[in-house]
């Protein structure tokens, strides 16, 4: 399952809180809105059902012979009250019986009927309400059905209302927690973005304790990490490019050597003539990796940027390979904003890697889009495994198609090379399948618009 990220995790901590809080505050804000409207609702009738009581009892006191149904009609009952009269085992009521002597539940007749008051909540056409009975004599009791309806209304009024508050609040707590995490997590942008800088080059990026105080001690390590990496950077480069220093001037002699014995093989018996074609072969090889390894020690610095027409150094750098200038193919502005030696070697090194592992470069496309410019550069040879692909930039790694080619020269630090320019570009080099087989290697480099 994905996990959410530290931003989202805030946002939602945020939201969720402030959703349980609202939603128990609003169902303690109903309960005790409810129980007191239904107390101050039970008070008021079981108070009104009292008084109607008594009224009916006075008029049953004054004649022998009362006209039950006119006393009830004489009662100010409203229209949320209706009253019934059971007497000697007969309903009466102010108007025809719709159903009203129905809603008085038998559990409270027969309490009544004992003698005793009593209230009971019932639904009345659907609609909550509440019966109250009240004993005049013997074999009279009153009852008085009264309505909630309009109270059952008002509560689900409530129950919208607090509810769409508990929404609101839960949408302002996350509002709440995407500023309070945009807020916490903007110093560890601030270190992403200088880390981001590091990578592509520039090892001179640190932080500023000063702007977030409570972040003192993190700025603080992180630039003194980043110290101490471009001390050892510094030093690994120095270390390389003083060795391969070094290595020249036995090389020189050497290669001289080589060359004197290659200018008289044909003086030389068979082994010796072969042996000094070797030493020869390897001599030029060797020398190759000590430039390189002096120009991968250079490469750590950044990029020097000047206007460039990168079709027409295209088109010369293939011509130096000994390929038609017609391979290359430019898709907008031709002018980029980039290191001229540095987009030299890299396309000159993709095109030696091709014609070494994969049987040529058969197509170099040029593209610019918006800021970003992109180098393809596809062969026909076997392609690269997925194995391959991980590693395929690091230094002194040759793929798979390398290993099969028993007689490849390749020192393993051209793609480095494409690699550690297209960084200093602050850019990415990555390789992928070509339709139709082969591989495709792809370099994307930032700002290249002038």
């Amino acid at each position: 399952m994905m996990r959410l990220g530290l931003r989202s995790r805030v946002i939602t901590g945020f939201a969720a809180g402030a959703l349980a809080l609202s939603a128990t505050m609003a169902f303690a804000s109903y309960e005790i809105i409810r129980h007191s409207l239904l107390g101050e609702r039970e008070a008021t009738a079981v108070r009104a059902a009292y008084y109607d009581a008594a009224v009916m009892r006075a008029g049953l006191v004054t004649t022998s012979d009362p006209d039950l149904v006119a006393l009830l009609r004489s009662l100010d009952t409203g229209e949320s009250r209706r009253a019934l009269l059971h007497r000697s085992g007969e309903w009466f009521a102010r108007n025809a019986d719709a159903g009203t002597t129905d809603a008085v539940p038998a559990a409270l007749q027969e309490r009544a009927q004992s003698g005793r008051a009593a209230v009971q909540r019932v639904r009345v056409g659907g609609a909550p309400g509440m019966v109250i009975a009240v004993p005049i004599s013997a074999d009279t009791v009153f009852y008085e059905v009264d309505s909630l309806a309009e109270l059952d209304h008002t509560l689900k009024v409530l129950t919208i209302v607090l509810t769409a508050v508990a929404i609101v609040t839960a949408l302002a707590g996350a509002g709440l927690g995407w500023y309070a995490s945009r807020y916490v997590l903007r110093p560890l942008v601030r270190v992403a973005e200088a880390a981001q800088n590091i990578a592509t080059g520039n090892s001179g990026a640190r932080l500023d304790p000063a702007q977030e105080p409570d972040l003192g001690r993190l700025a603080s390590s992180f630039n003194h990490m980043v110290d101490e990496l471009s001390a050892r950077v510094e030093r690994d480069r120095r270390f390389a490019a003083d060795v391969s220093h070094e290595l020249r001037s036995p090389l020189q002699t050497l290669s001289a050597a080589a060359s004197v014995l290659t200018r008289r093989r044909d003086q030389l018996d068979e082994r010796t003539a072969l042996a000094a074609g070797l030493i020869a072969d390897e001599t030029a090889r060797f020398q190759q990796l000590v430039n390189d390894l002096i120009m991968l020690a250079r490469s750590d610095q950044p990029a020097e940027r000047t206007a460039v027409d990168v079709a027409e150094l295209a088109r010369s750098v293939c011509r130096e390979h000994g390929l038609p200038s017609s391979l290359v193919t430019a898709d907008g502005d031709p002018l980029w904003n980039v290191d001229r030696r540095r987009f030299a070697q890299m396309l000159g090194n993709l095109l030696d890697n091709a014609a070494a592992y994969g049987g040529g470069a058969t197509a170099v496309r040029l593209a610019i889009d918006d800021e970003f410019g992109s180098i393809e550069v596809d062969d026909e040879g076997p392609g690269v495994s997925p194995e391959d692909k991980t590693v395929i930039f690091d230094r002194f790694v040759r793929g798979r198609a390398a290993g099969t080619r028993g007689a490849s020269d390749g020192t393993g630090l051209g793609l480095a090379l494409v690699a550690q320019h297209a960084t200093a570009h602050g850019g990415t080099a990555q390789v992928l399948d070509r339709p139709g087989g082969g591989a495709r290697f792809r370099i994307e480099l930032p700002g290249c618009r002038p």
